[in-house]
């Protein structure tokens, strides 16, 4: 099944959904020495500084794995195809319209934004107005 790639469509249609429960963004630096998979991370990201955890928040809070920022997790239900130009930009220009910080992970699928806690229900709504 291919993904949409079309602009005016997939905004059209992104039919925003918030994820249950809260995630958290956290760096292991020695990520060889820690059996993270019991975490049950949502994504993860190796980058030069450490490796980086996108976890339930009950997650990291069992383990003691410190964080800073607490956030909800906007799907877009719509296929977006990763050739798809422009679609991060709509998004995250509308959520900074708004002054909601965004954190953008393209899966295969669909692309989920995450925004912090407290202005979940105000991203959401601002998202849904690109469909008008």
């Amino acid at each position: 099944m291919t993904g949409e790639t079309s602009l005016q469509r997939l905004l059209s249609s992104l039919a925003p959904a918030i994820m249950p429960g809260e995630f958290v963004f956290c760096s292991l630096p020695d990520a060889a020495c820690v059996d993270y998979a019991q975490l049950s991370p949502l994504a993860s990201f190796l980058e030069s500084e450490g490796l980086t955890l996108v976890l339930p928040r009950e997650s990291a809070d069992r383990a003691g794995v410190a964080y800073e920022s607490v956030f909800r997790c906007i799907t877009l239900t719509i296929h977006s195809s990763l050739d798809a130009v422009g679609l991060t930009a709509a998004v995250t220009g509308r959520l900074a319209e708004r002054g909601i910080s965004a954190n953008v992970i393209a899966a295969y699928y669909h692309d989920h934004i995450f925004v912090p806690s407290e202005q979940a229900s105000a991203a959401l709504t601002a998202l849904q107005e690109l469909n008008d």
